[in-house]
């Protein structure tokens, strides 16, 4: 017992110590929770094993997170991203097996079942690191954010046939035949249930626990919906996140939306880094340390291979740079790659020996993950030139000036009337083409988001005379407003809102100024009636 209260208290003090020197130098605290799990295995001797109890705990962190992303996805907007999810996801994971595997097979030599276990493993990138970095970052929002995510989405639902092909090769009992009516089936099963007896299993459970006003019930029920929904998906043959995932979208189209997200972000954050720390108990220094030379060689060549894929992919329908950012976000390879090994490996595919260079290459890759995707405005500038966010923008030489959100039409209206009053502006957008189109005018303009901080320092909001959002979105004008409040407690905003329920749904947006546009336009209309009439 004493020896797992010094482990519990070391591991405790080690991340806490390198998270604070890590962030010091801007590098993400996920490398020290990785960092942590490797020395912590090596001072109690436990590298290299198999800890299936922390194993299956940080496994949940991907649960929540998976959990999270469903919550932000109802039908609606995965009908939007149906084009994203099953096109590019597909094309994704084929292309990338296909490459990979020729790879495997003819470079290398590789025998043909190690080859196709490489190739698949491989061909999945870390839903942990990338969809963390998007919500944190609010990149999820952007062209690239949304691709990242339905191909990250796509390649979770990809692991069920996945591992049913591993099981499939192993066991030559079974047909390929009986495998896939076995998948089907299944999740004909695991749809059927939650979108029926589930979902209204779980829109009664959050109504009665939120009417008791008692919070520790409500988050009981948020837990028992999450994990139950997982063990059902794990019962059929699939993974804990499906299942997970399927609950929040099922909860995306309930009044409780928000709060459940609220509620288990610090749980969803604590179980990721359990997550890390398992990954980093996996790492072998010393095996490392003798074969560096040829896990680097073969961690750059996949990297290489699988973000020229995927450039390609999205190429096809977006610009360089939209396809550079979301080829360099998700060339990793992730975690569920250490699944596909495990189960190989007890399976008699692969080697331990073999296992263990491969999940050093995964591991590798998930480390150096953190620094690509937090320079990757930086990164993807050399393929396409675009006004960048973030550091890129050179702080600007105002004060006392309007910063201007949005320039759609309302947008160059207000522009307009600010430059005939002889007022210093500067427009902010997420949409390129409007910025270019701002710039073309002769207007001070930047690609770029207001609800991130190093936008909000350079064009030095906390200077501003106001702040005005002509942007048509409430998510993107809530999250703006937060941010300049947050940055800036005099702030002045002034907000455009379009009807009486916006202004409703806005109400707790503290020291904003609403313009009612419905009110606004009465007043000139009657104004000119009367003055006509006059």
């Amino acid at each position: 017992m004493e020896h797992l209260l010094l482990a519990i208290f070391l591991t405790l003090a080690i991340a806490a110590v390198l998270s604070i020197v890590l962030k010091r130098f801007g590098i993400s605290h996920i490398i020290g929770y990785i960092m942590t799990g490797t020395i912590i295995s090596y001072l109690f001797g436990f590298n290299g094993l198999r800890i299936d109890t922390l194993d299956l705990v940080g496994e949940f962190g991907i649960v929540f997170l998976m959990f999270t992303i469903g919550l932000e996805l109802s039908f609606n907007k995965i009908r939007k991203m149906k084009e994203i999810l099953l096109a590019n996801g597909l094309l994704q994971v084929v292309l990338s097996v296909a490459v990979i595997f020729l790879m495997a097979y003819s470079v290398f030599g590789l025998d043909f079942n190690t080859s196709i276990i490489v190739s698949l493993a491989f061909s999945l990138s870390s839903t942990a690191i990338v969809l963390t970095y998007l919500k944190q970052s609010k990149d999820i929002l952007t062209p690239y954010g949304q691709k990242s995510m339905g191909i990250l989405i796509f390649q979770d639902l990809a692991v069920i046939p996945i591992l049913l092909l591993i099981t499939f090769l192993s066991n030559n009992d079974l047909s390929i035949g009986e495998v896939l009516v076995k998948t089907v089936l299944s999740a004909v099963v695991v749809v059927a249930v939650m979108f029926t007896v589930g979902e209204k299993t779980v829109n009664a459970l959050l109504k009665f626990s939120a009417k008791t006003e008692l919070e520790e019930l409500f988050l009981g029920s948020v837990f028992a919906i999450v994990i139950g929904a997982s063990l059902l998906a794990h019962e059929m043959g699939f993974t804990y996140s499906l299942g997970a995932f399927i609950a929040g979208m099922i909860i995306a189209d309930t009044d409780y939306n928000v709060k459940v997200e609220s509620d288990i972000a610090s749980y969803k954050d604590l179980l990721l880094g359990i997550f890390f720390f398992s990954v980093g108990t996996k790492i072998d220094v010393l095996y490392f340390v003798q074969n560096i030379h040829i896990i680097l060689f073969v961690f750059v060549l996949v990297m290489l291979f699988k973000a020229v894929v995927i450039y390609a992919i999205i190429r096809r329908s977006s610009d360089k740079n939209t396809s550079a950012k979301t080829a360099l976000a998700l060339a990793q390879v992730g975690e569920f790659s250490f699944a596909v090994f495990a189960l190989a490996g007890s399976q008699g595919l692969i080697t331990k020996e073999t296992a263990s260079f491969l999940i050093l290459v995964s591991v590798i890759s998930m480390i150096l993950t953190p620094f690509v995707i937090n320079n990757i405005y930086k990164l993807s500038s050399y393929f396409e030139k675009e006004f960048y966010e973030a550091d890129v923008i050179t702080p600007i030489g105002l004060r006392e000036h309007v910063v201007v959100a949005g320039f759609s039409m309302l947008g160059k209206i207000v522009a307009k009337d600010l430059k005939e009053r002889g007022v210093a502006f500067v427009i902010i957008s997420d949409n390129l083409k409007h910025v270019l189109h701002a710039r073309k005018l002769g207007y001070m303009a930047y690609f770029g988001h207001l609800n991130k901080l190093p936008v909000l320092e350079s064009l030095k909001v906390d200077q501003a005379k106001a702040v005005i959002l002509t942007v048509n979105s409430e998510h993107n004008k809530r999250l703006i407003s937060e941010a300049v409040h947050s940055f800036s407690d005099h702030a002045n905003i002034i907000m455009k809102i379009d009807s009486a329920e916006e202004r409703k749904q806005m109400r707790d947006l503290h020291d904003v100024e609403f313009v009612d546009a419905s009110f606004e336009v009465s007043n000139l209309l009657v104004d000119r009636a009367m003055r006509h009439s006059a």
